[in-house]
């Protein structure tokens, strides 16, 4: 029996994080204006989880017990520390909890997404903006954001330590920008929304296990992101490239779990109903006629589409999107692809030399740029020159089972 309350705790434990960790420090983080805190907070909170539910059971609402439990610990902080005007944030966070009490939820995506903005604020570091949302606001780890943005670990840890000691410091408001602000933050917003989505999409080596899901919750938020700002281009043009992106997520593996790329799938395992959201949502923003780079990124998503559907997409076209891409938002993975879009328009020699344009430094620990040059060294038959750049790309690869495809890719050479 004791075996058996242990594991519905660790159960329900996890499914609290990786349901909730996000909302739960925007919560918490509302009041305090200290990040860093609150998940000390709630972190001790999944610790005494673990200790009292084997024995008292599971709660009947697991999030609202880890956050009662995660604020009497930050007043008790607050306490030690003597905190001026002590009485007033108490006050204020005991006014949150009888709210969070009397059933609450629907302002929790109003919390996350005023966290999200927060760490949008422009006296935070640019680069440690979009991390600070992964960590603040879903839960990631170290191991599990790193590789989105191209960083060692222990650099991207140091980056969010100095990044929520700015916060505190500096008083940060947690609060919607003013109207003028909007657009200067806005960016850095749908960047965080799309790397949570990125981060979700496959499973990376060494990562926490317990980190998963989190396509749907970027998804969520977007779509949240888009209902308080109706009249902004770019929030749909994100939630079309996520969409697309998720209709086709089913044929990604195959029934035996094994990569299978855009070019291979079964169509008929595509939700052809979140293709038709993406669709729409991808016209609306076009409505508005000012282009961003989420839009254009969709649109290519919506020709791959079309074209894996047996749509004629003239490949100039396809070109010429990436090309749009560049000059409003200039990127090494953009720049890869249209290597990749070259090749097909005018031949694996033209898409080859374009790759061999990048500086060795720009590419040397970037997995697509070796995956997409050993592809096309196959096609013009520099067979031992495509098996090193397969290895290459295959020993670059965080996903076990992109690693295999790569590897079976180079021995069928």
């Amino acid at each position: 029996m004791k075996e058996v309350a242990l594991h519905e705790a660790r159960t329900a434990a996890e499914r609290a994080a990786r349901q909730s960790y996000g909302r739960l420090v925007a919560i918490l983080s509302a009041r305090t204006r200290d990040i860093a805190a609150s998940e000390d907070a709630l972190a001790d909170a999944f610790a005494r989880a673990l200790e009292r539910w084997p024995a008292d059971g599971v709660p009947a609402q697991p999030e609202a017990w880890l956050l009662s439990v995660a604020r009497r610990r930050t007043l008790d902080a607050w306490r030690h520390d003597r905190v001026q005007d002590e009485a007033t944030e108490t006050l204020l966070l005991l006014a949150d909890e009888v709210a969070a009490d009397t059933g609450g939820g629907e302002t929790v995506p109003d919390d996350r997404l005023r966290l999200l903005f927060v760490c949008a604020h422009p006296a935070i570091d640019a680069a440690a903006r979009a991390p600070l949302m992964l960590q603040a606001v879903l839960g990631l780890d170290a191991a599990r954001m790193a590789g989105a943005f191209l960083t060692a670990p222990a650099t991207l840890g140091q980056r969010l330590v100095r990044a929520k000691a700015r916060i505190r410091a500096a008083g940060i408001p947690f609060e919607f920008p003013r109207a003028p602000d909007l657009p200067q933050r806005l960016q850095d917003v749908l960047d965080g929304i799309y790397a949570a989505y990125g981060t979700g999409w496959d499973d990376v080596d060494g990562a926490d296990p317990a980190q998963r899901g989190l396509t749907a919750e970027a998804i969520e938020l977007g779509r949240i992101l888009c209902a308080l700002m109706p009249r902004e281009p770019e929030p749909r043009g994100l939630l079309a490239l996520m969409l697309f992106c998720e209709s086709r997520a089913a044929a990604r593996r195959s029934v035996a779990g094994d990569y299978v790329p855009l070019d291979e799938q079964d169509t008929a395992r595509w939700n052809p109903a979140l293709r038709a959201q993406a669709e729409e949502a991808l016209r609306s923003a076009a409505a508005m006629d000012a282009a961003g780079a989420y839009q254009i990124e969709a649109a290519i998503q919506s020709a791959h589409c079309a074209q894996r559907l047996g749509a004629e997409v003239p490949p100039d076209a396809m070109v010429a999107l990436y090309d749009a891409l560049l000059a409003l938002r200039p990127g090494i993975g953009a720049a890869v692809s249209r290597a990749c879009a070259l090749a097909a328009a005018a031949g694996p020699a033209a898409g080859l030399q374009a790759l061999e344009a990048f500086a060795p430094q720009q590419v040397a620990n970037y997995q697509p740029y070796w995956a997409a040059r050993a592809h096309l060294l196959g096609r013009l038959g520099r067979l031992a020159e495509a098996r090193e750049a397969y290895a290459r790309a295959a020993g670059l690869c965080t996903s076990a089972a992109i690693r295999a495809y790569l590897t079976s890719a180079s021995g069928r050479l």
